[in-house]
């Protein structure tokens, strides 16, 4: 849950790189709760009425779904617009990152990095 909140708190950051399992593990919590609210809105009574949930909750995160995006790009060393490509991106969001610096920043898997991610919410 940390991954997802972190992405949250970088809510339209297009800036630095971001890690597989920051962007898997957003991927992962969002497909979970968008689920479980079509699951509930389905079961509810009112279920054609009841959709504005599920619409207000994929308009809330897809600004950070995209800046996760972009910054998954950022980590293979692509251009955040290899996001628009249908396939490669696929394959891109499932490589490893660049092990040296380039030109959006930091390898996030530099040491002392998972620090960060374990102070998320104590601040």
């Amino acid at each position: 849950m940390n991954w997802y909140l972190k992405v949250l708190k970088q809510y339209a950051d297009f800036k630095g790189r971001a890690r597989r399992k920051e962007y898997w593990m957003f991927v992962l919590i969002n497909s979970i709760i968008s689920f479980a609210l079509t699951y509930i809105m389905q079961g509810s009574i009112v279920s054609q009425e009841s959709s504005w949930l599920e619409i207000l909750y994929s308009l809330a995160v897809l600004i950070p779904s995209l800046s996760v995006g972009v910054r998954r790009m950022h980590d293979v060393g692509k251009s955040g617009w290899y996001l628009l490509i249908p396939f490669y991106n696929l394959i891109l969001a499932c490589t490893d990152s660049e092990n040296a610096p380039n030109k959006w920043g930091d390898n996030p898997k530099g040491t002392g990095n998972d620090q960060a991610i374990n102070n998320i919410g104590k601040e």
